[in-house]
């Protein structure tokens, strides 16, 4: 049976592009350039569903690495290259046709800074599909993930309630956004970086579902398995 809400709520990296193995790639390459040695994978366990300026202060505070001067400059452009290959995750985009056809409205709210969200949203042929209804954290005065905001404001841009809707999410930051707004949030562990000991983290955080691939989230959300 399909939920009785009135809108979706999507993340962006890891819920509907295949894009953070690429950053990771890049900010390990990079801080390793500056001094800084770092597992790949531990690297990704704190900066999934985070934005730039939380990672640079845990960078600071835990590792005592300062950022040159230089630094941003360098990650943006060489993110942005990243970017420009960026895959749809796999049956993002026939779930968003089902979503349109279906008349549910949609949304996506991420911690991405705004030329990077429209950037990847293009490069994963999505952008056409979500239109004006992308949302960063300079939309809500840099009030990013964990703070409620993002989600907050991205409803209320589709004029519905955030108690109506349900987000969805990969990162225990993204989850307690959605929480803290009023959501109902499930998780989705469907990009490249997933690991399945991934969901025990989104539970904990308030994931009151958990599901796999999109084929799977169609379902739940009773638009069948395809368009």
């Amino acid at each position: 049976m399909k939920p009785e809400i009135d809108a979706v709520l999507f993340d962006l990296d890891g819920v509907l592009v295949d894009s953070e193995l690429l950053a990771a790639n890049v900010w390990v390459d990079l801080l390793a350039e500056h001094g800084l040695t770092m597992n790949r994978e531990n690297f990704m366990a704190r900066a999934v569903g985070t934005t730039h300026a939380a990672l640079f202060d845990w960078l600071s505070t835990d590792h005592g690495w300062q950022r040159p001067d230089t630094f941003t400059d360098v990650m943006d452009a060489r993110l942005a290259a990243a970017f420009q290959a960026v895959p749809a995750i796999e049956g993002a985009r026939e779930t968003l046709d089902a979503l349109n056809a279906a008349g549910l409205p949609f949304a996506v709210a991420s911690n991405s800074e705004r030329t990077r969200l429209h950037l990847k949203l293009a490069s994963a042929g999505l952008a056409e599909l979500v239109g004006q209804h992308a949302y960063d954290p300079a939309s809500v005065g840099g009030r990013g993930k964990p703070q409620p905001d993002l989600y907050l404001h991205a409803a209320a841009q589709l004029g519905v309630t955030p108690e109506r809707c349900v987000v969805i999410e990969d990162s225990a930051t993204g989850v307690l956004a959605g929480v803290a707004a009023g959501a109902a949030v499930w998780g989705l562990l469907a990009g490249g970086h997933a690991h399945p000991s991934g969901a025990a983290a989104l539970t904990a955080a308030g994931a009151s579902r958990i599901l796999h691939t999109h084929q799977e989230l169609r379902a739940a959300l009773g638009l069948g398995a395809s368009v």
